[in-house]
């Protein structure tokens, strides 16, 4: 199985915790987890070439997984 970039537990080690519990407990958070894990999926996908798309449709790939993961980044720092 290959390593795909960006994970949040990767990409926010010191949060683990932090990412498990709201995962657990807040749906909003839950959700939108579940939307960054498979739009990064389908980035790596087109940028490994896996499932060519067009140079436009990865580019707004790449800019709607970093709006979600500013937004995750968001609620995991919020209270903290």
């Amino acid at each position: 199985m290959s390593h795909t970039p960006h994970e949040l537990a990767a990409d926010f080690p010191e949060h683990a915790d932090r990412i498990h519990e709201l995962k657990e407990t807040d749906a909003h958070f839950s959700k939108l987890m579940d939307e960054y894990h498979a739009l990064n999926r389908d980035v790596h996908r087109a940028e490994t070439l896996v499932e060519p798309i067009s140079p436009d449709a990865e580019t707004e790939m790449r800019k709607r997984r970093g709006v979600l993961k500013d937004e995750l980044y968001r609620l995991l720092t919020a209270d903290a």
